[in-house]
């Protein structure tokens, strides 16, 4: 099978993981996807919304729960896959009122963003966090331009601790941008031409995955290599074209849009040079698919909205997977059954107090973490760069 699966379930460890650094990193051979299949993989604290937005090669993938409407809130969670017992985790902002876990790499740092609200509007501040050696981080772009509220968004991480994501501007532009983990150094993602962009994925050789909007008001996918080149990526015939993640094998995945307004239809899909893009529909999900991550095998995460308007994970691999019994949530509302997703292809949570970055970490830690401990929140008193 091409998933990475564990051999045993995995403990809580939001750390960088020493000892699979030389392991947990190497690349699956591609299989032929003819023989592959979906699976839907909901966590059971609700089964009318889940997105799975990040997949690794040790078969861990990140997601969520809950619609973000008001008493129903997003929960972040780890589901690790395993043909023997199969495990989720909860990962969620300490003192937050909704997290999204949006991205991982193969050496235990997660990326995603949280929220101290959950208003009715759904009108949240958010911030981009980081999880290190078992501490959440907080990450927000160094400027004085925010939206009101402001918005900030970690979405990929690369085995070298460089996190991708966005923050939005007073007009309501967002605006992409890499950060080091180790550096705790931003740095601006921009697209010549374009009114705004996002960027979604990073993969080890550095190359950003995104999509960004032209004065034309069209929004289409890009890559953009360290060395400055860029790649605009547009599916034939859509209205809009959306990358999320990318990787080491330049595989790029995200959504396209076909018509407009109530008409409007989403499918997943996957470009790589050789073979330009193929279109990706869930069964029961055609029209409403998005894929989100790819690992180095190929494999495949997302969601769809299937009847009844409820929005599920997806999981497009060899073998067929079912979602194991996930611990409970304290503190949520029974979840309505009949949640409406938004159907934007790109994280939908609307979330997030101000708080201050963390302390930097080294990127090379001396001890092997402990994989038991709780993770606890880490802020510092102003952000890299300078006080606010």
């Amino acid at each position: 099978m091409v998933v990475h699966a564990i051999s045993a379930p995995a403990k809580i460890s939001l750390s960088a993981d020493a000892g699979h650094q030389g392991h947990g990193a190497r690349m699956a051979p591609a299989r032929p996807r003819s023989s592959w299949s979906f699976s839907t993989l909901d966590n059971r604290n609700d089964p009318t919304f889940n997105q799975l937005l990040g997949i690794n090669n040790r078969g861990e993938i990140a997601g969520y729960f809950g619609s973000g409407a008001q008493g129903h809130p997003n929960k972040g969670y780890l589901l690790f896959l395993s043909q023997h017992q199969s495990q989720y985790v909860n990962e969620n902002f300490p003192g937050g009122a909704q997290t999204q876990v949006v991205g991982l790499n193969n050496r235990g740092v997660t990326v995603g963003f949280w929220s101290g609200q959950n208003t009715a509007s759904q009108m949240n501040a958010n911030l981009g966090f980081y999880t290190w050696e078992g501490s959440f981080h907080s990450v927000a772009f160094p400027t004085r331009h925010n939206s009101s509220p402001p918005v900030n968004q970690l979405l990929g991480v690369n085995d070298a601790g460089i996190a991708v994501g966005f923050w939005t501007d007073a007009k309501g532009n967002p605006h992409g941008y890499t950060y080091s983990i180790a550096q705790g150094r931003f740095h601006s993602v921009i697209i010549p031409g374009g009114v705004s962009d996002m960027a979604t994925g990073i993969n080890d050789a550095g190359v950003v995955s995104g999509f960004y909007a032209g004065p034309d008001g069209v929004t289409r996918a890009f890559t953009k290599g360290p060395g400055g080149r860029i790649r605009a990526l547009t599916f034939p015939g859509a209205t809009s074209t959306q990358a999320f993640g990318i990787n080491d094998s330049g595989e790029v995945v995200g959504t396209y849009m076909t018509g407009s307004g109530n008409n409007a239809k989403s499918f997943g899909f996957t470009w790589t040079r050789r073979a330009g893009f193929r279109s990706i529909s869930a069964p029961g999900g055609l029209g409403t698919t998005t894929i989100n991550g790819v690992n180095d095998a190929g494999d495949l995460v997302g969601f769809y909205t299937g009847p009844g308007g409820r929005t599920h994970g997806l999981l497009w691999a060899t073998g067929h997977f079912m979602a194991p019994p996930a611990p409970p949530v304290t503190g949520m509302a029974a979840p309505s059954m009949s949640a409406r997703p938004t159907m934007s292809a790109t994280p939908t949570m609307t979330v997030g107090p101000t708080m201050r970055p963390t302390m930097r970490p080294t990127m090379r830690p001396t001890s092997q973490p402990n994989p038991t401990a709780p993770p606890v929140a880490n802020p510092s008193a102003s952000p890299p760069g300078g006080p606010w």
